[in-house]
């Protein structure tokens, strides 16, 4: 199957961006499951304020030496003693003083193809975490599925199709563990500075649901995704922080009066198609059924399907499975748990019904430890229960490509958005059903464009792909 396009049924199919994965326990407040925390809350702590007119802005460079821009009214501002909602200059040990890239993913072959999303990622330097974040400036109507036994999300409860917010602002999704919540934080402050919100009174409050995936134990378990990280990508998605660095997207032009941000710089690959090892696909390994030392990279990805009448189809998504990446067309094993020697794939529908994976039993039963993460949208007309319906049907594409999917051990959770940009005359079941084939497209792309770590091959590296 070509990762890049195909056509199908009088559309368009087309592969874009990666994404990594992991999750922990969830409930209302905070909760303890295994030594997983997962956090909901509201989104009504935005951290962060509106910068006045002439205030001063701290740029972190890729050194984590604070510099001062002035005239910026848009990005953080100076910390003052006591306060607690400023972004400071860089401390030692600050994770965003490791350096990293900000990076818009707007392409018209992923999920920036519905019409009203954007899609932004930051990365660390290292490339062993970070967060990618879908932003929907103009809202859209949210709904959630979850259906791994071991989540970490925010906001989900708030898309239930009984309570009453529809409109939802921005997704994002965060490797760090629970830690990695603390990144819709900064979406919610970048929305807040541009004035996006659900209004409430006098009041516009940024709505932003998210998720999280395992990958402490890729690179230092110190370095995670924290507000910061989630405001870079925000800024990044909104075509707000292009550095003079980074090589623009297609039709996107710098932002006037933003300064550039040192640590910015193009990654490699062709312009806009940030896939793979990027954002919150940074840190994520696929096929631990035995461990992650057999396991393979994981990633970010995207894919759009658009029909002739133009209903628009696309997902992104941040693959960190315990299980292996299956290819639907073929049947053949893209990426999971290699053999003893490393060299080849296991398998692990044989692996399964072997003594092999009897005798390890519980290897990959860390709750919260795997995780597939991502978000289905649409440019047509749904209701807050329709794109709830959505979401679930996307599941089927998971459960297409990742062997096995849905597991205790893992936090899978796909968020569903609905633009209403487009009225389509068809049902809602043709919808579902092409969220399903796009998530499965999208997946193959993570793990086909991840690029490997010491220890942890990709799919083009072992040439599986």
């Amino acid at each position: 199957m070509n990762a890049g396009s195909m056509a199908r049924g009088g559309g368009r199919v087309a592969g874009v961006t990666r994404l990594p994965v992991a999750a922990l326990g969830v409930a209302v407040a905070l909760v303890s499951v295994a030594g997983c925390v997962s956090r909901e809350d509201t989104g009504e702590s935005a951290s962060g304020r509106v910068a006045s007119a002439g205030d001063t802005t701290v740029v972190r460079d890729g050194a984590g030496v604070g510099t001062v821009a002035s005239g910026d009214t848009t990005a953080s501002s100076v910390a003052s003693p006591g306060d607690k909602t400023a972004s400071p200059v860089a401390s030692p040990g600050d994770p965003i003083a490791a350096g990293g890239v900000a990076q818009a993913a707007n392409t018209e072959d992923g999920i920036a193809a519905v019409e009203g999303l954007r899609l932004g990622h930051y990365t660390y330097g290292g490339r062993t975490t970070g967060c990618t974040v879908v932003l929907a400036e103009e809202g859209a109507v949210g709904g959630v599925d979850v259906r791994g036994g071991a989540p970490g999300t925010r906001e989900t409860a708030l898309l239930d199709p009984v309570n009453s917010v529809r409109t939802v602002h921005a997704i994002a999704l965060s490797g760090g563990s629970a830690f990695g919540l603390d990144a819709a934080s900064g979406v919610v402050r970048y929305l807040e500075e541009k004035g996006i919100g659900y209004s409430v009174g006098s009041h516009r409050v940024p709505i932003v649901a998210g998720a999280i995936l395992f990958d402490l134990g890729i690179g230092s378990g110190q370095v995670r995704p924290d507000a910061e990280c989630g405001y870079r990508a925000a800024r990044a998605a909104a075509g707000d922080a292009l550095g003079a660095d980074q090589t623009p997207v297609a039709g996107q032009t710098p932002v006037a009066g933003n300064p550039p941000v040192a640590d910015q710089t193009q990654l490699a690959g062709s312009p806009g198609r940030a896939e793979g090892s990027v954002g919150a696909g940074a840190g994520a390994t696929v096929g631990k059924l035995l461990g992650l030392g057999r396991a393979m990279k994981g990633g970010v990805g995207s894919a759009s399907i658009t029909l002739d009448d133009g209903l628009v189809v696309a997902a992104v998504v941040a693959v960190n499975s315990a299980g292996d990446i299956i290819d639907p067309a073929t049947g053949q094993v893209i990426a999971g748990v290699r053999t003893d020697d490393g060299r080849e794939l296991a398998d692990a529908r044989t692996l399964l019904r072997s003594s092999e994976f009897a005798g390890a039993a519980g290897v990959a039963g860390t709750p919260g430890g795997n995780t597939t993460i991502g978000v289905v949208a649409t440019n047509a007309v749904l209701t807050k229960s329709e794109i709830t319906k959505v979401a679930q049907m996307a599941h089927d594409g998971v459960a297409r490509t990742i062997y096995p999917a849905h597991t205790p051990w893992d936090g899978d959770t796909i968020f569903g958005l609905a633009t209403g940009r487009h009225r389509d005359e068809g049902s809602l079941t043709r919808i579902g059903a092409l969220a399903a084939e796009v998530m499965s497209q999208a997946i193959l792309r993570a793990v086909r464009t991840a690029e490997g770590l010491p220890d942890i091959p990709s799919a083009s590296e072992l040439g599986a792909s």
